[in-house]
C-alpha cells in the first residue's frame, strides 16, 4: 500500500523513541534497531515513478526508451496495528564464514512491553491521545542445543481469564486500564515434565519465541 503523508508526520511514533536509550543486548534494543529511520542513497536509491513520469513525459510508454529516475529516500519500518497477540522471533544464528553459528547470549526483556515507541502516530487501533500499547508476556519458546540438534521447551503463564483481552480478540476493543503484567502461576514444560518456576527463572531464559497479549 503505498500513501501520500505529511513528510513532517511521515516518521511520528505515538511515544518519543529517542528517550529509550535501550540497553544493548535487550529486546528494546533489538526492536529500537529494527525500525530505526535508514537513508537511502548511491546504490539504495529509491526508483520514483513521479520523478520518471516528470522525466520523461507521460506519453512515453516504451519501456526501453524509458529512463529511469532513482532519488534519495528516507525508510522506516514502524507498525500500523497493534496486534491482540506480539509475537516475537529473535534470530539465533550469525554466519561464520560458510557456516551458521548459534547465538546463546542472553537477550533481555521484560514482563510488560510498551509498542508505542515502534508504533505508527497514525496507528489505526490505538485510540487518539494515547501514548502507550502495552503487552503483557504468558509464554517464551527456549531452544537448547546446536545448530544441528537440540531441544525446544516452553514456558507458559497460567492464567485467569481476561475479559478486557477477549474484547480485543472478538471485536477489536480495548479497554483494559491495567498497566501491570496479568497475575498467573509460571510453569516450565518440557515433553511430558511440567513443573511450576518463578517468573525471574523465565526472564533469565534464552528466549527464541516471545508470546504478549496486548492490555492497552
Amino acid at each position: 500500500e503505498v500513501s501520500t503523508d505529511d513528510p513532517e508526520t511521515a516518521f511520528c511514533t505515538l511515544a518519543n523513541r529517542e528517550e529509550l536509550n535501550p540497553e544493548e543486548d535487550s529486546i528494546h534494543h533489538c526492536l529500537y534497531q529494527f525500525t530505526r529511520n535508514e537513508t537511502l542513497t548511491e546504490t539504495n536509491k529509491l526508483l520514483c515513478d513521479v520523478c520518471t513520469q516528470r522525466h520523461c513525459g507521460p506519453k512515453n510508454n516504451i519501456k526501453s526508451e524509458k529512463k529511469y529516475v532513482y532519488t534519495n529516500a528516507k525508510k522506516q519500518m514502524l507498525i500500523s496495528l497493534a496486534p491482540p497477540i506480539l509475537t516475537l522471533h529473535l534470530k539465533r544464528f550469525q554466519h561464520a564464514g560458510f557456516n551458521l553459528q548459534k547465538v546463546n547470549r542472553h537477550i533481555k526483556f521484560p514482563e510488560v512491553i510498551d509498542l508505542a515507541p515502534f508504533c505508527t502516530a497514525k496507528c489505526k487501533n490505538v485510540a487518539e491521545g494515547n501514548t502507550k500499547v502495552l503487552y503483557s508476556l504468558y509464554g517464551v519458546v527456549e531452544h537448547s542445543g546446536t545448530m544441528r540438534s537440540g531441544h525446544y521447551t516452553a514456558y507458559v503463564k497460567m492464567r485467569a481469564m481476561n475479559n478486557h483481552f477477549s474484547d480485543l480478540v472478538l471485536r477489536g476493543q480495548s479497554q483494559a486500564s491495567e498497566t501491570e503484567p496479568v497475575k498467573g502461576q509460571w510453569f516450565h514444560i518440557s515433553d511430558s515434565h511440567v513443573q511450576p518456576v518463578s517468573v525471574s527463572k523465565v526472564l533469565s531464559s534464552q528466549a527464541y519465541l516471545l508470546f504478549y497479549e496486548r492490555l492497552l
